[in-house]
């Protein structure tokens, strides 16, 4: 049964996950805005969350004068794998480190490895 949260709760939580990151790591991040929205788009129910824009190893002499990278956390998705507030809490703080690392350039395959599915 899946976990009901309000959004408010649920943005605690990204925050919280935030939290933790650290801080050398927060402040090596660049032109990036990380959001929570209800719902994945649609075809994509399962997705947790997701990174768009120009992971920093990507980014050369040419990069500028463009929108903030967006990291998305989808709360619905998430409240629907998990059946506990303990899980949500593991969920989002997994999520939010996968998109991370993404902006940093890592891809999926390294996630993996390093256990962060």
């Amino acid at each position: 049964m899946p976990v009901e949260m309000s959004r408010q709760r649920f943005e605690e939580l990204v925050s919280e996950a935030l939290d933790e990151v650290p801080e050398e790591l927060l402040g090596l991040m660049s032109n990036v805005v990380i959001l929570v929205e209800d719902e994945s788009p649609p075809g994509e129910p399962d997705l947790l969350g997701v990174y768009e824009g120009y992971a920093l190893t990507s980014r050369g002499w040419d990069y500028g004068g463009v929108l903030p990278d967006r990291i998305t956390i989808y709360r619905n998705p998430t409240l629907r794998i998990c059946d506990t507030e303990d899980d949500v809490v593991e969920e989002v703080a997994i999520t939010v480190v996968h998109e991370i690392a993404h902006h940093f350039g890592i891809d999926d395959e390294r996630l993996h490895e390093l256990g962060w599915g």
